[in-house]
């Protein structure tokens, strides 16, 4: 990656870096008005995810990661989850936040691995409180944080902690995020964070994204669902989705059949309490059978639940997040849906899942 010899002050005065400017996810861009286009089946953009920009993009080294600090090229040039992010503003993006306020469920801000992200993320969250109530979701880069900036960032008008776990197990952690990546990241600091910001947040009020295709096995993925559940923390999923000139370019992306029924076990696990051992493994960790009882099964499918977006809430309780086109490229199946399925997609979503293979001809009871 190319890098920026002007001092901090130097860039601040000759670039359009944060906390002055921000860049927006394109559906984010759409739903303020910012860029013209439209979503498709008349979806909407619930939460606006706002990105830190400074000109050596991010100090990590993720190997899935876009804005990875060895990533060739030149970062302004480079994507984030395989989309661009534009860049405006600040106070305008604030403004135009406050004048939508009426359609948007949350603001998200996430933090890049950088010497100014800390102070700039507060910066940038008092500046779209001051201007409306919109909840206010901080994504953090956790090894930037410790227990007082978390008090600090709680009083600048965050009520959500988002954290950047991604991996689903120690081992994955550290070859796609930690120090086999030549990275600052450690497993154990994250879920130092992780739990600080449990305690001071409280029930839900913090969550681990995790991505599902890193190289993690179906038992790591469940072993995790249940650890969050039982601390009271969220788990959002998100499909691993190859991003041009980073490390895993050419790695593949989880197939379809299995993301499809990790979602559903996913649901299973947080909404209807699925006992653990209905849940049977193969000698590499993948899932071999599953004993659910059918009606469980049958109206978790039925609500189309389990295979839309994971993110945070609005403030009446409802998710606001749902990253139109986050893990998945317009034209493409539908990873994660950012509307209610119907019935057409749910059809579509039985043949993906092929859940036969695990739940045998017809569902087993327990």
């Amino acid at each position: 990656m190319a890098k920026v010899s002007l001092s901090s002050l130097e860039q601040a005065e000759q670039l359009n870096i944060s906390p002055d400017y921000v860049r927006l996810s394109m559906a984010a861009a759409i739903e303020l008005g910012l860029k013209k286009g439209r979503l498709f089946r008349d979806a909407h953009c619930g939460c606006i995810n706002l990105l830190q920009n400074y000109p050596e993009g991010c100090y990590a080294n993720c190997t899935y990661c876009g804005l990875a600090r060895e990533r060739p090229g030149v970062p302004e040039d480079n994507t984030f989850i395989r989309v661009a992010w534009p860049l405006f503003p600040t106070d305008l993006v604030a403004e135009k936040i406050a004048e939508h306020q009426d359609r948007v469920g949350r603001v998200c801000i996430a933090q890049v691995q950088d010497h100014r992200a800390y102070d700039d993320l507060i910066d940038m969250t008092k500046r779209v409180r001051r201007l409306s109530d919109v909840p206010i979701s901080a994504l953090v880069s956790a090894t930037t944080l410790n227990e007082e900036r978390l008090h600090i960032i709680k009083d600048a008008g965050a009520d959500i902690i988002g954290v950047g776990l991604d991996a689903a197990s120690e081992e994955v952690f550290y070859h796609t995020r930690g120090k086999g990546t030549r990275g600052p990241h450690t497993w154990e600091y994250h879920w130092h964070i992780v739990r600080a910001a449990r305690q001071l947040f409280g029930a839900m009020k913090v969550n681990c994204h995790i991505i599902v295709g890193l190289g993690e096995t179906d038992l790591e993925l469940v072993n995790l669902f249940y650890q969050l559940k039982s601390e009271q923390i969220a788990g959002y999923l998100f499909s691993f989705n190859p991003e041009p000139g980073t490390d895993m370019q050419h790695a593949p992306r989880a197939p379809l059949h299995r993301w499809r029924r990790i979602q559903l076990i996913k649901y299973l696990i947080e909404n209807r309490d699925l006992p653990r051992e209905v849940i049977e493994f193969d000698s590499v960790g993948e899932i071999a059978a599953i004993h659910a009882p059918d009606m469980m099964v049958e109206v978790a499918i039925n609500t189309g639940m389990p295979f839309m977006t994971n993110g945070c809430p609005d403030k009446n309780g409802v998710m606001a997040c749902n990253r139109p086109y986050g893990s998945y490229r317009p034209g493409e199946d539908f990873r994660d849906y950012p509307i209610q399925p119907d019935e057409d997609d749910l059809i579509q979503i039985r043949q993906q899942m092929r859940l036969e293979e695990v739940w045998g001809m017809a569902y087993s009871s327990v």
